[in-house]
């Protein structure tokens, strides 16, 4: 008896401490555009991932600027993208203050998850290993972005 009423306070102190949390996050998360498909939304709002290499992004090479497919918010400029050979547009710096980050643990490793700091939206993961001097690879889902070229 005693037992069960432990684990039931344990449970009930977890659930005050992160349940506020993952509603006050689901609260940032805002769906703005309302044609977004299902794959997208899937995306942007469940932390999904497209296909390597499905994306018409991969090939863009005009000057520009990357955008969030849910708010329009300004991301990347087409001076940061880089091929980077695994199938999802990268880039080597995001525009100032275009994202927040959070730590993901899913797939058993802690990879930096960053989402737009608009709406909320999940746009991919940050890593360690770009070639240029920020050292830095967004590894971001091409379904996110909307690309606007520069007249």
């Amino acid at each position: 008896m005693r037992r069960n009423f432990l684990k039931l306070i344990n449970l009930s102190i977890i659930s005050f401490i992160i349940l506020p949390y993952k509603f006050l996050y689901s609260q940032t998360k805002k769906i703005i555009n309302k044609n977004l498909t299902k794959e997208q939304k899937n995306i942007l709002f469940n932390e999904g991932t497209e296909k390597p290499f499905s994306s018409a992004l991969l090939h863009e090479k005009r000057k520009g600027f990357y955008h969030c497919a849910n708010c329009g918010n300004k991301l990347f400029s087409s001076d940061s993208k880089f091929d980077s050979g695994t199938g999802w547009p990268s880039f080597s710096e995001a525009l100032p203050g275009a994202f927040k980050t959070k730590i993901d643990y899913s797939f058993g490793m802690k990879r930096i998850e960053y989402h737009c700091a608009v709406c909320g939206a999940h746009h991919g993961h940050v890593f360690d290993d770009g070639p240029s001097k920020t050292g830095k690879r967004f590894c971001n889902n091409g379904l996110c972005l909307l690309f606007k070229p520069s007249e």
